[in-house]
């Protein structure tokens, strides 16, 4: 009976098209052999097969397949009480109440109109519980704690017991009633198009409920699994034998992703903490950029005005109070070094070259007329430094407490080693994992000897991104491209030599902090390198983003690029220019 009931049905949809068998066959790829079969009634075709030639023909399954015998009837029930009762996994896993009838609904809709109607009305109720679960939310938020927990509280279990009753009434009557739903989709023929609607809004609920907690926006909007970055760090650092690693990612101008392994000490095997002491080495440059701007703001010295203009004394005419590094009697025969400005310093284009005892006899000059060239130089930093703590009468330990480290809660950073520093610290490991010997009795020095943690120098970042310790116009101007770059590498004979490879990313440096541009924006960074020291950051102050790491390895440059490039998508860093060449 089922069978003539094929065979008349396709017949009948074939001629009213005013298709042949062999014009049928061509569009379903079903042969003419099987068509003639089912036209004869003597086969029972298998339902993908009915499926294909109800497409073919542009009708419903059920134009041709009518499901009327008991056994079909058993299969219905079956499928929907899945239909009804799957959404009760909604309660253990999140999102299932929609996503499983959903999966149903695509699957079985086309096979019986009651899979249809019912799916829809399923898919339409639970969406609809999520909206009024953030709604009865809200109220509880602002309606207070009366009227507002008893809507939230009675919620759920009223969705719960419209869920059971649904599934008594199809098992008896299969029809089912669901009150206070909002029709996202229709039944109609075509309304599939509907489907779109429902992921979309939730896909909005999922990413509300996971994206801030399980993922990072990358630079390009695209989102990583912050498992994946742990992963991929842990993965490089024991690759590239990197003793001990610290990452932090930012999103929204905030930390949303840590992560620190390795060792401290690789002898004693002691593990490395957020908390425990790091050498700085150069990030201490940016911190003194912004305790200048500070001073800027507050009118003690001025970027443009020449430093030494502030003093009543030649530089040269001062006796040195420090084991070296405020030593300028050498400048006595200098012509230029009275131009120097604090931009000039900031933005390492003295003429000062990095250190003193790089000159052939050890005294400090200037190459070049100050203000024209770049050149990295931590003697310019502290020069500035200099003449600060003699215009304010403060140490620099004491400028960067009072106007940084104390105003943060950065409570383990100092530019001098404290005795507090001892309980937990870092050496740093030479590339074959030895160590290095710690270096306790550094002086203050603006360029090089900060101490901190990991956690505090994350604090720092978050207010440079924030604005917290200066203002938004000094951030700009501090972040403001002052000289373009273009020598081949930072460092050794490379500096020496002029390119033109990182014109697309306009190399500068502006005041303390190198400066790129990139399509997502302009991104601001600062490394530091010493021994057995290695760290760079990266931040981009209009999205908000950038990536913090901290190492004690000589090892650890040769994984920036990698971890760059998977963690926040950031493929223009110049690692060349920087000497941060892979490890493989």
């Amino acid at each position: 009976m089922k069978n003539q009931s094929i065979a008349e049905r396709l017949k009948y949809q074939r001629k009213i098209k005013g298709l042949s068998q062999e014009e049928l066959s061509l569009r379903t790829n079903v042969t003419v052999r099987t068509i003639q079969r089912i036209e004869n009634a003597d086969v029972n075709p298998h339902l993908n097969t009915i499926k294909l030639l109800a497409a073919a023909l542009d009708v419903e399954v059920n134009d041709l397949l009518p499901l009327d015998d008991p056994k079909e009837e058993t299969i219905k029930k079956k499928w929907l009480l899945l239909i009804h009762a799957t959404p009760l996994l909604g309660l253990f896993i999140p999102l299932c109440n929609v996503l499983i009838p959903l999966f149903l609904w695509i699957h079985k809709r086309e096979d019986n109109p009651i899979y249809d109607k019912h799916g829809i009305k399923v898919i339409n109720f639970q969406i609809s519980v999520l909206i009024y679960a953030v709604l009865s939310f809200v109220a509880l938020m602002t309606v207070g704690a009366g009227l507002g927990f008893l809507i939230f509280i009675l919620t759920v279990p009223v969705c719960i017991a419209i869920v059971i009753f649904n599934i008594i009434y199809v098992l008896k009557k299969d029809k089912c009633y669901y009150p206070l739903s909002i029709p996202f989709l229709k039944y109609k023929k075509g309304a599939t198009s509907k489907i779109l609607a429902a992921i979309l809004i939730m896909a909005f609920v999922s990413s509300c409920n996971t994206k801030s907690n399980d993922t990072i926006e990358r630079l390009d909007g695209s989102t990583i699994i912050k498992d994946s970055v742990s992963y991929k760090i842990d993965h490089l650092t024991k690759e590239a034998n990197v003793i001990g690693m610290a990452v932090a990612i930012f999103n929204n101008n905030q930390p949303v992703y840590e992560h620190v392994t390795g060792y401290k000490d690789a002898s004693e095997k002691l593990l490395l903490t957020d908390s425990t002491s790091i050498y700085g080495a150069s990030l201490s440059k940016a911190v003194f950029a912004v305790l200048t701007m500070k001073m800027v703001e507050d009118g003690i010295i001025d970027l443009d005005t020449p430093l030494e203009s502030y003093l009543p004394k030649k530089m040269y005419e001062y006796e040195p109070q420090t084991k070296w590094h405020d030593d300028y009697r050498g400048l006595e025969t200098d012509s230029l070094y009275h131009k120097i400005t604090a931009r000039m310093c900031l933005a390492h284009t003295t003429g000062f070259i990095n250190w003193r005892f790089f000159e052939p006899d050890m005294k400090l000059k200037v190459h070049g007329t100050p203000g024209e060239k770049y050149s990295y130089s931590g003697e310019g930093f502290v020069y500035l430094q200099v003449v600060l703590e003699k215009i304010t009468g403060k140490n620099l330990e004491e400028l960067v407490q009072e106007n940084i480290f104390k105003p943060l809660g950065m409570n383990h950073s100092a530019f001098e080693w404290k005795p507090e520093f001892e309980k937990d610290f870092t050496y740093g490991h030479a590339k074959d994992g030895s160590l290095y010997e710690k270096d306790k009795d550094n002086e203050p020095r603006s360029a090089s000897t900060m101490e901190t943690t990991f956690s505090d120098y994350v604090k720092f970042l978050t207010a440079v991104l924030n604005n917290k310790l200066i203002s938004k116009e000094s951030t700009n101007e501090m972040f403001s491209p002052q000289v373009k770059i273009n020598s081949l590498t930072q460092f050794n004979e490379g500096a020496k030599l002029t390119t033109d490879k990182y014109e697309d990313i306009k190399l500068s440096y502006g005041l303390g902090w190198g400066y790129l541009e990139t399509p997502y924006g302009v991104g601001v960074f600062k490394g530091g390198h010493g021994s057995g020291f290695q760290h760079y950051s990266i931040i981009f102050p209009k999205s908000g983003k950038g990536i913090l790491i901290m190492s004690n390895s000589d090892n650890a440059e040769s994984v920036f690029k990698e971890l760059l490039e998977y963690s926040i998508a950031d493929k223009y860093m110049p690692w060349q220019w920087l000497n941060y060449i892979p490890y493989k």
